[in-house]
């Protein structure tokens, strides 16, 4: 994996006020995954956004670690089933065409 598709957690603990316990317990939680390289712990930067929703979740809106992974999981199930009522629409459409 390229380094510049990561980002130092040490970046994102400062930028964010934060202390590195507190990655590790997303981690611990499944939240997030921590890659470590020549013993400095990364994020994938695609995971940016997931890790400052639940930063939010955390922070801003003092929900637990249980809670947010909970939402987490029903986030995603929405999406998923987001995209395959789209996929039907879409199938759906080009019927009626016919």
């Amino acid at each position: 994996m390229k380094t510049e598709d990561l980002i130092p957690t040490s970046e994102i603990c400062n930028s964010h006020g934060i202390d590195f316990s507190l990655i590790n317990s997303f981690q611990d939680f499944d939240l997030i995954e921590v890659i470590t390289v020549k013993e400095n712990a990364y994020i994938k930067t695609a995971e940016l956004p997931k890790l400052e929703q639940i930063l939010h979740f955390h922070k801003e809106l003092k929900i637990n670690l249980e809670g947010i992974d909970v939402i987490i999981n029903l986030l995603e199930r929405v999406n998923h089933i987001q995209t395959e009522l789209n996929l039907i629409k879409n199938r759906l459409t080009l019927y009626e065409e016919l």
